[in-house]
């Protein structure tokens, strides 16, 4: 799968400046091509996802992590377009509220994780707790630098109860980042998307980088992967996402659930009310 390129590898040593914000490669054709290609990979997700929501045995796990403006919401809209809002489910997470504080960090976490049959996905999630708790010295790096492994072994234990999760880092530049800014400025439907303190965490995106690259090459593990999308061009983050989803769900080799019993003398009974009440 050419898609696994975007895969990184566990024990991993890689540099974000290695990875082009700006790569289509993977799609042959442009805008308009995966445009129309994404029509098709929404209605295979759509049939997939009422297949695992029937089955009940699988749960899958979709964690988004980005800087501001990197498409978290516009990829849940895009890619998730059209599927069953009674088995999917999004969770957001914001600053910790006192009661989330009160707790360990993971708490608040685990509540919103996948029953059977669900997708979730996380708009941002516990890796908020070794990126900007990190970048700001929320806590001391004593605390912090002990949560990779305590992700790692929350993830295997979710992993070994039947999830299957997949991780997400949408990769842009700081280029592409004002001119998101911007377009929410001048925009007066997107302009209550835009928040002052922003521009402050952008000033500190080279710290940012450096928490992204120890997160992607400390947790990107057998059972949960970290891929970074490139995703200066939206058509192309929502394709390559949408097709790693649909491949991961097909290779759970799902199946509808066999009647309970022979369904034949039901058939013929609501063959005669149908053709008794034409």
């Amino acid at each position: 799968m050419d898609e696994e390129k975007c895969r990184i590898p566990p024990k991993s040593k890689i540099n974000l400046k290695d990875f082009d914000p700006n790569d289509t490669s993977l799609f042959d054709g442009g805008k308009k091509e995966a445009k129309a290609a994404m029509v098709e990979l929404n209605q295979k997700l759509s049939e997939l996802q009422e297949l695992l929501y029937a089955e009940g045995k699988h749960k899958l796990l979709i964690i988004l992590q980005a800087m501001d403006t990197g498409g978290k919401d516009g990829t849940i809209r895009s890619v998730f377009e059209g599927v069953n809002p009674q088995g999917v489910k999004v969770a957001s997470f914001k600053t910790p509220t006192a009661l989330e504080l009160s707790h360990d960090y993971l708490w608040r976490i685990h509540q919103h994780t996948p029953a059977r049959g669900e997708v979730v996905i996380f708009n941002r999630s516990q890796y908020e707790d070794v990126l900007v708790v990190r970048v700001h010295s929320l806590v001391p790096e004593e605390v912090w630098s002990k949560r990779y492994e305590h992700i790692n072994a929350f993830e295997r234990m979710l992993c070994d109860e039947g999830t299957t999760i997949l991780k997400f880092y949408l990769h842009i530049d700081l280029k592409e980042q004002a001119k998101r800014f911007l377009a929410r400025v001048e925009d007066p439907t997107k302009q209550w998307k835009f928040n002052p303190g922003d521009l402050s965490e952008r000033e500190r995106w080279n710290e940012y980088m450096h928490a992204y690259e120890d997160m992607l090459n400390r947790t990107s593990t057998a059972w949960a992967p970290w891929y970074v999308i490139p995703a200066n061009k939206k058509w192309y983050r929502n394709w390559l996402i949408a097709k790693i989803v649909v491949k991961t769900l097909k290779d759970l080799d799902m199946h509808y659930p066999q009647p309970a019993e022979d369904l034949e003398h039901y058939h013929k009974r609501l063959l005669e009310m149908t053709l008794s009440e034409a």
